[in-house]
């Protein structure tokens, strides 16, 4: 494990999840929030790295090892409809909130990557670039990331125009392009600004 979580062991936390999200600065597409809980030992706990240093095919690969190896995990989807309504801040905190509690195991410390859960009861630990540093919310980045890009697929599909397979919702020169010649869709978030230009 991470030195800091071998830190938590040692004080007597051995159910750990690490939280972390996909997706935030997208302009299209769901956030996707996972949790995941490691066990304190096991031969492949290296291969839970931060998502962003891994390319997409290593990603796929850690996907279903971390599914097997995992005590528990979970992952959520908060809709475009939903971030509209209620805010990206408030959806990612609430998606933080929803992966935690589908775990089924219950977890006795809780890493977030960057932003803290208001609201927990058990204790916790908001951790800049958490992805980073702990392997429980590494995991849950690999999750979240290889969970939402497998959307973004299909959403290519139902929109090919728009070239989510390549970008995955975020304002690429490519998605601008597309917007400008073809509108926004069911799956862009109105509430950003690139989007809410677009819908006046």
């Amino acid at each position: 494990m991470a030195e800091f979580e071998k830190l938590l062991h040692q004080q007597g936390f051995l159910r750990i999840a690490g939280v972390d999200e996909a997706g935030r600065g997208a302009c299209a597409g769901p956030l996707v929030v996972a949790a995941a809980v490691l066990p304190t030992e096991h031969p492949n706990l290296n291969l839970c790295a931060d998502s962003k240093s891994l390319s997409e095919k290593d990603r796929e690969a850690r996907f279903e090892v971390i599914k097997d190896l995992a005590l528990a995990f979970s992952i959520v989807e908060i809709s475009s409809v939903e971030i509209d309504q209620f805010g990206l801040h408030e959806c990612n905190l609430t998606g933080m909130r929803r992966a935690v509690a589908a775990l089924e195991i219950v977890p006795d410390f809780i890493l977030t990557d960057g932003y803290a859960i208001e609201g927990l009861t058990t204790a916790h630990l908001a951790m800049w670039k958490g992805d980073a540093v702990s392997l429980s919310i590494g995991a849950a980045s690999i999750l979240a990331k290889v969970h939402r890009d497998r959307i973004m697929r299909e959403l290519a599909i139902a929109f090919p125009q728009y070239g989510f397979e390549e970008h995955k919702g975020y304002a690429t020169a490519r998605h601008s392009a597309s917007l400008q010649s073809f509108g926004i869709t069911p799956v862009h978030r109105k509430s950003f600004a690139n989007i809410a230009a677009l819908s006046t």
